[in-house]
């Protein structure tokens, strides 16, 4: 099977790459990057050179596959250009006549109707295509912690530091899993239609996963709570000033609703249909050492 892969020189979705070669599979990997894409000749993977605001292009590349895995970048220079990119990637599967378009949607689905809200205006496109499709609405990625404003303060403070209130579970999940529940779905067309709320398989709080990277690391974390506005300081200086601004209001929103939705999920019925082998929070931890420890 041919994949067209949006995103797949990043960290979400570049574990998908992985599973599909692993698989037998062939990704052809959009970038706009030379380099990148001189990488991925070497991985195995097809590079495809392309911006995802040209639709001729992008549909052009579609024709070359069977089915897509799409992913919208988290941080656009425009954040209007969202709704165009998806929208292209989903025209121009739907000219192509592709087989499955299977969407990692970075979050769940939220039935906000306000214009700001751009991936449910790309998932109600989607559903008016006719496309078969399949959409993940995973909660959080183990791969925060990897983060600046997580990963030095345990390298340097033995503190797990995030924006999360301490008395709430979370269903982290590793991108890895993520990329192989999508790969399992590509796999499956006759699960088409389909919209899968997937979390990790524990649901620690804040505590009790300072004390999973406890055992893992072999010394003592605890765990902080950041204010919203720490947050939004670390994204500002790492990605360029405003860039933390709409992180910060949907942490201050969590922190300040007295009755937040859930941020985990059971993945039973998830799992019997696309029977994959979920990571341990343990096991990523360990394998991840090196960011932890100076």
């Amino acid at each position: 099977m041919k994949v067209l892969m949006y995103g797949g020189t990043g960290s979400q979705a570049g574990p998908t790459v992985k599973h599909l070669l692993r698989q037998g599979h062939t990704p052809h990997v959009l970038t706009r990057n030379l380099d990148k894409a001189n990488e991925l000749k070497g991985a195995g993977g097809v590079p495809v050179v392309a911006d995802l605001a040209d639709f001729d292009r992008l549909r052009a590349a579609t024709r070359e596959v069977d089915s897509v895995a799409f992913l919208l970048p988290a941080f656009l220079d425009n954040p209007g250009d969202g709704l165009v990119f998806g929208r292209n990637a989903v025209d121009a599967a739907v000219q192509a006549g592709i087989g499955m378009f299977a969407w990692n949607a970075s979050g769940e689905v939220s039935e906000d109707n306000s214009e700001s809200n751009t991936i449910l205006q790309i998932f109600r496109h989607l559903q008016d295509s006719g496309l078969p499709f399949v959409v993940f609405e995973p909660t959080t990625y183990m791969e925060n912690w990897l983060g600046p404003w997580t990963a030095p303060s345990v390298r340097n403070r033995d503190e797990l530091s995030y924006p999360v209130l301490a008395d709430r579970k979370i269903g982290w999940i590793a991108s890895d899993d993520v990329g192989a529940l999508v790969v399992a779905a590509l796999e499956r067309p006759e699960l088409a239609g389909n919209r899968y709320r997937i979390s990790g398989v524990e649901t620690p709080t804040g505590p009790q996963l300072a004390a999973l990277f406890s055992g893992a690391l072999g010394r003592d974390i605890h765990y902080r709570t950041m204010t919203p506005e720490q947050m939004g300081a670390v994204l500002d200086q790492e990605f360029g000033p405003g860039a933390g601004d709409g992180v910060a209001e949907m942490y201050r929103q969590e922190q300040e609703d007295p009755d937040p939705p859930t941020k985990y999920h059971d993945m039973t019925s998830v799992l019997e249909a696309l029977p994959v082998k979920m990571s341990t929070i343990t096991d990523w931890v360990k394998a991840h050492k090196e960011a932890f420890v100076q």
